[in-house]
């Protein structure tokens, strides 16, 4: 009776673990909808994913307030899932994908990263909220119901996450704008610094050529000299005054 009464008792935990274990499935499933290498490459290369994949948290699909060893687990999962190796008829592109993933860990192990992108996220979180402080003092000045859609957790969610994604991809922006006029000031330094480079060639070869060439023009001045001077004696003879001849008396 005792191994009789036993079997229930194991079969009930068997029934609970596995209960769990679905339960966990089912909401790994509704947050991650995305479970195959294939669509997980999809997800992280579609149109506008420099933008999207700005959120680490958004790449490796994990909550921010996730701990270092969840973030490691999840890491590991998505980057065997999209590494090149386990797509051999699409390596290209699982490569960009695992640098995708990859890069996102990275920035979360660095703790200060980290801070300025929960930052950036709290941010998102405040602006709906504020948003939605305000949408209700109106509806209350208009004498309305002050229910709003962002009531509902999911819309609440999905409008923070939005507002988020708004926010990195403005600061993306910024960084390019500031990345591209600091390109364009170093361009414009070493151009500077080249022409300063070639008019310093260009006078060290001037005054070069001008040593090399001093005794030709000091010779040639000298000559110069001399032949004037003696131009000028035979122009002198020339201009001597014929002799007077004394006129004889007779």
């Amino acid at each position: 009776m005792a191994a009789a009464g036993g079997e229930p008792s194991t079969l009930k935990v068997s029934d609970e673990l596995f209960q769990n274990f679905y339960t966990e499935v089912k909401q790994i499933e509704k947050r991650d909808s995305v479970l195959t290498s294939k669509q997980q490459i999809d997800r992280l290369l579609r149109p506008g994913s420099s933008y999207f994949n700005l959120n680490p948290f958004e790449v490796l699909q994990i909550d921010p307030d996730a701990t270092e060893d969840e973030l490691k687990k999840r890491f590991r999962a998505l980057s065997i899932l999209v590494h090149p190796d386990k797509n051999q008829d699409d390596q290209d592109r699982a490569q960009k994908a695992f640098e995708a993933v990859d890069k996102a860990y990275k920035l979360l192990l660095d703790q200060e990263q980290k801070k300025r992108i929960l930052d950036v996220i709290h941010a998102g979180k405040e602006y709906i909220e504020h948003m939605v402080k305000e949408k209700k003092k109106q509806l209350k000045k208009d004498g309305k119901s002050q229910d709003v859609e962002e009531d509902d957790p999911e819309v609440f969610k999905q409008a923070v996450h939005k507002q988020t994604m708004k926010l990195f991809a403005e600061l993306e922006i910024k960084r390019k704008e500031r990345e591209a006029k600091e390109m364009h000031e170093r361009k414009r330094a070493r151009e500077e610094e080249i022409e300063a480079a070639e008019k310093a060639k260009r006078d060290r070869e001037w005054q070069k050529n001008f040593e090399e060439t001093r005794d030709g023009r000091v010779d040639s001045w000298r000559t110069f000299q001399a032949k004037g001077k003696t131009k000028e004696k035979k122009n002198r003879s020339f201009l001597k005054p014929p002799k007077v001849k004394m006129e004889q008396r007779e």
